[in-house]
């Protein structure tokens, strides 16, 4: 698989960087100065370019009403969290510029956590044993996947590993907050009264483009080096991932088709149902048990605001697995962690990467 190399590129009085063809730097990406004792190879930490914060993340940043959202459009993706009854959108439009957002709905304090060159989304809560705290793009790299770093004691983590691997918290698994990951239209439609990310973010940007070509869409392009490479699907085919232990479980956008489909899986001793549609870009997986330890048989629901599912008992789901209606309203099926990415981000990180294939 070709790696490309890169160069800085102003955008009016701010550095950032682009892809370009592997003879435009004859350097190409090198490691860092990583002192200190990293749970993770030091030589294949990689110095992205813009330094430390060179990438800003955002902290309670400032919101629209989707009908004031005119910068985005149907198709465009999102990262959805829903909390107390309110919903909001964070737009990948604006998370390839900024990566991190920090924010706070209620008495929740939450990151959501996004490396554009890996695609992939996640939540992580910021309470930590050491106290609250803010995440910030440190503007380093492991096999091409963001190391976010907290503000309270300059630790460094691996999104991808879910873990931090250098510094005072050396070890420690975040507390992951699952997202959605879907288009604009099927949000707002799920969730008309959501907020979304404004673009008034105090940086200048310019959300209506892509900062890394046509990244996404080839196949043979990958900036940073990885340490392990698995050909069985195309490097930048998105699917959900399920992640337990050194496992995962690839489920593939691919799979899905115009209309919902729920397949049953089992994974690390979990019972699962995983719905899905690629016209809608969704894709989530829930388990077959309430908090409470009830084990529930679950299948498709359409057209009832929230709600995506229903168990045999007239309860009804989202796609976070809140029961918003019914005799369980308010519990809430045990979550599993997960998000969605390109094929190629998996292999670097665990051991054992399966993928799901539907039995006929």
């Amino acid at each position: 698989m070709k790696t490309l190399k890169l160069y800085p590129l102003i955008y009016s009085v701010l550095i950032l960087y682009v892809l370009t063809s592997c003879s435009d730097n004859v350097n190409g990406p090198r490691p860092t100065d990583t002192s200190g004792d990293w749970l993770i190879s030091s030589d294949q930490v990689f110095d992205g370019g813009p330094g430390k914060d060179g990438i800003p993340a955002l902290t309670n940043p400032n919101f629209f009403n989707a009908s004031e959202a005119n910068y985005l459009s149907d198709n465009d993706l999102i990262l959805g969290f829903v909390s107390n009854g309110e919903a909001r959108a964070y737009p990948h439009k604006i998370l390839d510029w900024h990566e991190i957002i920090n924010d706070d709905i209620g008495n929740q304090s939450f990151a959501v956590i996004y490396c554009p060159l890996t695609g992939t989304g996640i939540g992580w809560d910021r309470v930590l044993s050491s106290g609250k705290t803010t995440f910030g793009v440190s503007g380093l790299l492991y096999n091409s996947n963001v190391i976010p770093y907290d503000r309270l004691t300059d630790s460094n983590w691996s999104q991808l590993a879910l873990l931090a691997v250098n510094g005072t918290l050396s070890g420690t698994k975040p507390n992951v907050v699952n997202l959605v990951e879907t288009n604009w239209k099927t949000w707002r439609e799920l969730y008309p009264n959501t907020k979304v990310v404004s673009t008034s973010t105090g940086h200048n940007r310019n959300y209506q483009q892509f900062p890394y070509g046509d990244y996404r869409t080839n196949n043979n392009t990958i900036i940073f080096p990885v340490s392990k490479t698995d050909n069985r699907l195309p490097a930048k085919q998105r699917g959900l991932a399920i992640i337990v232990d050194n496992k995962v479980k690839v489920y593939s956008i691919e799979l899905f088709g115009q209309e919902d489909i729920l397949f049953e899986d089992e994974f690390a001793g979990s019972e699962l149902v995983i719905v899905g549609n690629k016209t809608k870009n969704f894709i989530v997986a829930l388990t077959k048990r309430l908090q409470d330890g009830t084990s529930v048989e679950l299948s498709l629901l359409e057209g009832q605001g929230p709600a995506i599912l229903q168990d045999a008992n007239g309860n009804k789901y989202d796609a976070f697995g809140n029961v918003v209606a019914g005799a369980k309203l308010g519990q809430k099926l045990q979550s599993i962690p997960q998000m969605i990415g390109y094929w190629f981000s998996w292999a670097p990180f665990y051991e054992t990467v399966d993928i799901f294939e539907p039995q006929n």
